[in-house]
């Protein structure tokens, strides 16, 4: 009796041997994947398992900087943060605080193309 390995999802597989899966793919796909498996020199099942591999890959793999925040709060904090780590230390606090505001806020002729500001009629 042959040994199967349980635990590929409750399909069984020989030990020791790949599976072999069906996929339906539109055309469209099924072009764009022979022309990834040509400009990588490869056949289009290699290319299909790559690029499962890859997708699989990049989806489970923890975020570096955890997940993606867009509260503009947030950003102009984290921003606010990372210009004073590159600035130069040696310049005054004033001045520091000058060139942060500038860089988060933007030159003052921009100031009215800015859409994440209120619009403040004069």
């Amino acid at each position: 009796m042959p040994d199967f390995d349980e635990t590929n999802r409750g399909h069984s597989v020989r030990a020791g041997r790949e599976a072999i899966s069906a996929v339906k793919l539109s055309q469209r796909l099924t072009a764009d994947v022979d022309a990834w498996a040509e400009a990588h020199r490869t056949v289009r099942s290699d290319a299909i398992r790559q690029l499962v591999e890859l997708g699989l890959r990049v989806s489970s793999a923890p975020s570096v900087h955890g997940p993606v925040r867009r509260d503009p709060a947030d950003i102009e904090t984290r921003a606010t943060e990372q210009i004073g780590r590159m600035l130069d230390p040696s310049l005054s606090v004033d001045e520091r605080e000058r060139r942060m505001r500038r860089l988060i806020d933007g030159p003052p002729e921009f100031a009215d193309q800015r859409v994440d500001l209120p619009k403040h009629d004069e």
